[in-house]
């Protein structure tokens, strides 16, 4: 019976690419306002999981529910509008088109009707500074910070983070990592986070998923990261 608590529940969910399978029966569950980790070595099936979530890539079996809707038969663009916001691993910035040319794509993904860009410019300050900007001439680290601020235009109530930490400078990650959780802590945002660097996901999570094989193997608790063995079992090459 899912949790009423949760407003994310993934159960038995299979997927992958051009029938060749890489989630092998992921169950889940992220409890409203929470922030929730998932980790495992490369190749696993975490950006798989989330893309499967956002509906990029479908379920050959298995259910997806967000807010108490099976969302499994859903496009991206209705599961955007239901309050789902997903960054990829990337970032996927449209690079000709300015800053706030980006948060507008966002702003009409969403559905949202009130193109107010000030609460992402409070949290990213170079995002308004660089606003006429080209998103692809900004570094890496702006370029996630824009990423980030085009899905929050949309206001959206559950955020999947993909390696947001990847290819950026420690003091942008450290930002991020601050930003996201004063987010959660002062509106509710509720989080899942994919993600390899350590520092970040003890700053950020409350709960860990660890994948392996395109399946859940372990539940644990960042404080469990500070432990050199679980760190080798579950993430080290």
């Amino acid at each position: 019976m899912p949790d009423p608590t949760s407003l994310l529940t993934v159960a038995g969910l299979r997927s992958g690419y051009g029938g060749k399978p890489v989630l092998q029966g992921v169950d889940l569950s992220v409890r409203d306002r929470e922030v929730t980790a998932v980790i495992g070595r490369n190749g696993v099936g975490k950006s798989t999981l989330m893309k499967a979530v956002i509906g990029l890539l479908p379920a050959t079996d298995g259910t997806i529910r967000f807010n108490g809707a099976d969302i499994g038969a859903e496009t991206p663009h209705v599961r955007a509008r239901r309050g789902i916001g997903y960054v990829p691993q990337g970032r996927d910035v449209f690079p000709r088109m300015s800053v706030e040319e980006n948060l507008l794509v966002g702003l009409s993904i969403s559905g949202a009707r009130t193109a107010d860009f000030e609460p992402v410019y409070a949290n990213f300050p170079i995002l308004k500074e660089r606003r006429r900007q080209a998103a692809g001439t900004l570094s890496g680290g702006q370029q996630q910070q824009l990423a980030i601020g085009r899905v929050l235009v949309g206001q959206p109530t559950l955020l999947l983070l993909d390696e947001p930490s990847e290819g950026i400078q420690p003091s942008i990650v450290q930002d991020i990592a601050r930003i996201v959780v004063e987010l959660n802590r002062k509106t509710g945002l509720t989080v899942v986070l994919v993600e390899q660097n350590i520092d970040m996901i003890r700053a950020m999570a409350r709960r860990c998923y660890v994948m392996d094989k395109g399946r859940v193997v372990a539940e644990l608790t960042p404080a469990m990261l500070d432990d050199s063995e679980v760190v080798r079992r579950y993430l080290a090459v």
